[in-house]
């Protein structure tokens, strides 16, 4: 009897897909009311940073995540994790993804880190499982911040995050410093006494870095004051960027506890986050360029 040798066959390839979720800043943020269902209406203009988590995914039978990066020990793994609840509004019958987000933004910190997570989720996944894209409505059910950050562009938000309307930015960098308070965005609304503020003013364009500047110093973020009663770290921080002769102008994202200095170039950003870094070691400060 004849024996036939049986080479091994190598292992299958795989593939693995990644995606970025970079930060959400409010350059400026107005409340122009609530909503009988409690959501609040917002005229915001918005800015991405090139920080932010990562989304990896290869193919499985099954839909897990794992946690990893600097933040990573602070989520759970759970139907309530906004990886997971994105992949499972995206999945098609049979489907499945390992997933793995590396946590490199601080949670709770108002970049819209959550939201950045499910909407860089549904790009993926979109991509590995081939799948039919969500509604506008579906995808807003994740978060209403989960529209612009799918987008992931320069924008003006309007309503509870549906409405957005994009804004050409000239380049310029901004310092991202968390002094490692965690901020309930519910809490910040419950101390917020003026709901039916004005909205942003039309304007034409912000052509160049003097005239982003000279806009937002116009502006305002409603949530200031109250995040600032809930963590008054959160006063030192402002303190600390405008203290900086180089900032154009800081202020504070969404709800809190990030806050932001814009600065023209690159060297003058490197500059004032390492010498924030020194004065404050504790704080977590990040030099990034944006749009």
């Amino acid at each position: 009897m004849t024996r036939r040798a049986v080479r091994p066959t190598a292992d299958p390839v795989v593939v693995t897909l990644s995606e970025a979720a970079p930060a959400k800043v409010n350059l400026c943020l107005h409340v122009m009311g609530r909503r009988p269902d409690g959501y609040h209406l917002l005229d915001s203009l918005v800015a991405f940073a090139r920080v932010g988590d990562l989304i990896e995914a290869e193919p499985a039978r099954t839909l897990s995540l794992s946690l990893r990066g600097p933040f990573g020990h602070e989520l759970t793994v759970s139907d309530d994790n906004s990886v997971i609840a994105a992949a499972q509004a995206l999945r098609p019958a049979e489907r499945g993804a390992a997933l793995r987000l590396t946590k490199r933004l601080p949670v709770a910190s108002g970049l819209g880190g959550g939201s950045a997570d499910a909407a860089a989720t549904l790009r993926l996944l979109g991509r590995m499982w081939d799948a039919a894209p969500l509604s506008d409505a579906a995808v807003l059910r994740l978060g209403a911040d989960v529209p612009a950050c799918f987008a992931s562009a320069s924008c003006r938000m309007e309503g509870i995050g549906e409405r957005l309307s994009p804004v050409a930015l000239p380049d310029f960098w901004m310092v991202l410093v968390n002094p490692g308070a965690r901020v309930s965005t519910a809490a910040v609304f419950e101390r917020l006494t003026v709901r039916d503020n004005s909205g942003l003013p039309d304007f034409d364009g912000l052509p160049d870095f003097d005239a982003l500047v000279a806009f937002l110093r116009t502006q305002r973020n409603d949530l200031e004051s109250p995040a600032i009663e809930v963590a008054p770290v959160i006063g030192e921080v402002l303190s600390a960027l405008r203290s900086r002769a180089e900032c154009g102008v800081a202020g504070m994202s969404g709800s809190g506890a990030t806050c932001f200095g814009l600065f023209a170039d690159e060297a003058a950003a490197a500059e004032a986050a390492e010498a924030l870094r020194r004065s404050r070691p504790a704080w977590w400060i990040v030099a990034s360029p944006a749009p």
